[in-house]
This record gives structure tokens, C-alpha cells and sequence, in this order.
């Protein structure tokens, strides 16, 4: 069994990821879980290395010999996308992939609380999703662009790294930029996206102080701005977000954050009534309330708002798991993939 063949069987029966290391059978992740598919042989370091050629070209290859790691996102027959990472460890060089749904989800099979939905009508603003990796940061910003492309008329950027979701022009105009492919740094594609009249700036994710500013300041003047970050919990995305600046610069930061803070959605997975996993959600909406706290550097004071403002859309966890309660759907089990793996 091939690469592609191994991606096929793990798509076929809902795997999120599969791992190649020398050496060693395939593993996949199902529901959360990691599975050997035993009966399986282990590819060879050529194999992986080879398709990390074919499949993300010269640059990911280059980057691989010279610094021991690449990535990149690649499609397959029959359209089936998936985000690749291939490392050198101590057996050789092993791959990680992430496998992308062919189709885009919605808000309503996301489960997306609906307030967080309706700030998507804001013509400004920051809306960040938070969550650890592999919680489905990307599929709900997936599923915000795909309900602004097939309910308004605007100009959509998007900078990833890499580009998961593919995402079609309906009835709005959107152009998705990658990363060292499509511009040289994450700098240099959102200050260009300043000047290519957008209306929505989504960056795939936000990950050092650099991209925190810069995000800050297209929603500043006048963007609507979808981002990611890794945080788990709504209240600790805000302080992940003003440790970007020194100490000079927090009242500037917090002042600014306050302004154009529109909500903040951390997510996690967790299992289904009868197999599968399903999104919990907690949503932190900038209410007045959590501005002024913002701007007054009391932030520690955020949860507290957050456990008592459900009049006003924010949602925590539990709340989120009481919602989601009853919404079981079968799901294949994960003994059963195994064993058709092997066939």
C-alpha cells in the first residue's frame, strides 16, 4: 500500500491524521486516538522522502535536507487535500498528515454558537478561535468564510500557511495567499493585503508578536480580521495577545485591543454519544463590560464576566456541553477501521 493508498483508507473511514516513520506500520488518529494498522508494512524512508517531493515540489524538498523538516499542503486524485510536515528524526525522516474534509463545513454542522455566527455581519473588528492543536481552529474559520462567501458581497484575503480549505468565489470575491509560496513572510502578505482593498483579512494563525500586531492593526483600520491561536481558554487568548507588547507599549495595547476586539471562540473536541467527536465551545464577546476590564489591565477579572454574561452571548464550556448534550450520530469504530485497513 502506497502513500495515496494509506491517505484514501484513512479518509474512507474518518481518520484526522496519519504518521509514517520508518520502520515502523503507518499510525492513525481516530476519534482522538492513535492506532497502529499492524498488519501493515512499514514504508521506507525512500517512499516518504519521495512523495514529500513529488507532492510539495523542490521547496519542500530543499528545506527538508537543508533544515530537517518541511511542510506543505498537497491534493490528490480525486481531490482529497491534506496538510503535510515531514521531519528528520533519529530513524530517518517520518511524516505527519492532517487530513482535510473535501468539503467545506458550515456553521451549523460545526455547531458554531450562534452568537459568534452573527459577529461575522460586523464590518470590523478582530474575531479570534482558540484552542489547543488539532481542536479545529482551521474548520471553523473555514466554515465563518464559507457563510460570508454565500451571504454577503466582499472582498475576502486570506494568508495561510499552508492553504487547507479551498474555498470557490460565490458571492464574494476571495483570493487565498500562501505563505513562502504566494509571499515571502507573513509580514509582507498582510501589509499587501492592506492595499488590495479587502473587506476580511483571515490569518491562519497567529503566532508570534510580529503577527499579533500586524492583525491588530488591520482590524484597527477598518477590517474584519479572522484569525487563530493556540490558547486554550477564551480569558488566557487575551493575555497571550497583550504579551506580545513591552511594558511601555501595554497601555497602547490594551487600548487598542479594547477598541477592536469583537469576541474571542476557544474550541476543544470532545467524544460523541456513539462514536465521533464534537466541538465545545466557549465564546468571550467584547461587551463594554470586557473592554473596560481590557483597558484597565484587569483582565484577571475576565472570567468572572464570562461565567455571568450569557444574556449578552457569551458561553463557557459546560454551558457549551449541557447545549450539546442528545446530538450523538454513529460513527465507525476504530477496531473496524484497523481491520479494513489490512484488507
Amino acid at each position: 500500500m502506497n502513500v495515496d493508498e494509506l491517505v484514501a483508507h484513512s479518509v474512507k473511514h474518518n481518520a484526522s491524521d496519519l504518521h509514517l516513520c520508518p520502520g515502523l506500520s503507518p499510525v492513525v488518529r481516530i476519534d482522538g486516538e492513535l492506532r497502529s494498522l499492524e498488519t501493515l508494512p512499514p514504508l521506507g524512508e525512500d517512499i516518504i522522502t519521495g512523495w514529500c517531493a513529488d507532492r510539495l515540489g523542490p521547496r519542500a524538498r530543499d528545506a527538508l535536507l537543508a533544515y530537517g523538516q518541511a511542510d506543505g499542503a498537497a491534493a490528490l486524485a480525486g481531490g482529497q487535500r491534506l496538510r503535510a510536515h515531514f521531519f528528520r528524526q533519529r530513524t530517518g525522516v517520518s511524516a505527519a498528515f492532517r487530513l482535510i474534509p473535501s468539503q467545506v463545513p458550515t456553521l451549523a454542522q460545526l455547531r458554531i454558537p450562534p452568537a459568534a455566527a452573527g459577529l461575522l455581519a460586523e464590518p470590523r473588528g478582530l474575531l479570534l478561535v482558540t484552542g489547543a492543536a488539532g481542536s479545529g481552529k482551521s474548520s471553523s474559520l473555514a466554515a465563518m468564510t464559507h457563510h460570508l462567501n454565500h451571504s454577503s458581497r466582499q472582498h475576502i484575503i486570506t494568508l495561510e500557511d499552508p492553504i487547507e480549505f479551498i474555498h470557490r468565489p460565490e458571492s464574494c470575491l476571495i483570493q487565498q495567499r500562501q505563505i513562502g509560496e504566494d509571499c515571502r513572510h507573513f509580514r509582507d502578505g498582510l501589509q499587501g493585503a492592506l492595499r488590495e482593498d479587502p473587506n476580511v483579512i483571515l490569518l491562519g494563525e497567529l503566532r508570534d508578536g510580529e503577527s499579533i500586531r500586524l492583525a491588530l492593526n488591520a482590524a484597527e483600520t477598518g477590517h474584519l480580521v479572522l484569525g487563530t491561536l493556540h490558547a486554550r481558554h477564551a480569558c488566557q487568548a487575551v493575555d497571550r495577545l497583550l504579551a506580545a507588547f513591552s511594558g511601555q507599549e501595554q497601555s497602547f495595547a490594551r487600548a487598542v485591543l479594547a477598541e477592536c476586539l469583537l469576541a474571542i471562540m476557544a474550541q476543544t473536541l470532545v467524544p460523541r454519544e456513539g462514536g465521533g467527536r464534537t466541538g465545545l465551545f466557549e465564546l468571550l464577546v467584547a461587551t463594554p463590560a470586557v473592554r473596560n476590564i481590557i483597558r484597565d489591565g484587569k483582565t484577571h477579572l475576565l472570567p468572572g464576566l464570562l461565567q455571568t454574561g450569557k444574556e449578552q452571548g457569551m458561553l463557557t464550556f459546560d454551558q457549551s456541553r449541557r447545549q450539546q448534550s442528545g446530538h450523538g450520530e454513529p460513527a465507525m469504530a476504530v477496531n473496524d477501521f484497523c481491520k479494513i485497513a489490512a484488507v
